[in-house]
């Protein structure tokens, strides 16, 4: 599946929390997978085994719950044995005094306040500020040497890093929704140019997934 002249990498968000099933900000709070979480990502992981990926080296947050996703991942391609660094850098944005609440109802409280705005919280580009350095000094080197590399982390760290891969404006990244337990494959020119992106599974899920993330920040009409 890889050509040498080329640089891969995956990125997955993890799959359902206890806390995304009850649509809270969830932040750093360091809450567990649900089932539904658990089954998301088996079934990411065993999409990327029937597609013939496989990786060198893999990366994660300090938070369970992508730590779990990726640990499935790795037992659904018998590779548990790859070596996982795992980084706060790599954390979701940490939403302060909002952590704990309903997005719907903190959106009827606040208004559908941009997400840039929400009060007494790391906006975006607060995590895009430690994410992002994180890939360019850890991360970068293993792609630009050949190393096939997997990333579980979460909504809005991986929006920090594909703002960045994509260059994406601050406007254009909100409208961004990453599915949860779906793997998405990038593949590199040695420039860094994109020569594909794509997600790894069947296409109407996928849609069904990225329109329940969009609205999960809608106050309830």
């Amino acid at each position: 599946m890889a050509d040498d002249q080329n640089m891969h990498l995956v990125i997955i968000r993890h799959g359902e929390s206890e806390w995304n099933k009850l649509n809270l900000f969830t932040g750093w709070t360091d809450v567990d997978l649900t089932d539904t979480g658990r089954a998301e990502a088996a079934a990411g992981g065993k999409a990327l085994k029937e597609q013939g990926f496989d990786f060198d080296v893999c990366y994660t947050s300090l938070l369970k719950r992508a730590i779990h996703t990726l640990n499935i991942v790795l037992d659904e391609m018998d590779r548990a044995w790859l070596p996982v660094h795992k980084t706060w850098r790599l954390n979701e944005r940490h939403y302060g005094a909002l952590q704990g609440l309903n997005k719907a109802k903190a959106a009827e409280e606040h208004g559908d306040v941009p997400q840039e705005d929400l009060p007494y919280t790391e906006c975006l580009k607060d995590t895009i500020a430690r994410a992002w350095p994180y890939f360019e000094q850890e991360i970068k080197p293993q792609l630009e040497s050949g190393k096939r590399v997997l990333i579980a982390a979460h909504g809005n760290s991986l929006r920090a890093l594909v703002m960045q891969l994509e260059h994406l404006t601050p406007e254009e990244i909100l409208k961004v929704n990453i599915p949860t337990g779906v793997p998405c494959s990038y593949t590199f020119d040695k420039d860094w140019n994109i020569l594909d992106k794509h997600y790894i599974g069947d296409p109407a899920t996928i849609e069904a997934k990225i329109n329940a993330v969009a609205n999960q920040g809608k106050a309830k009409k």
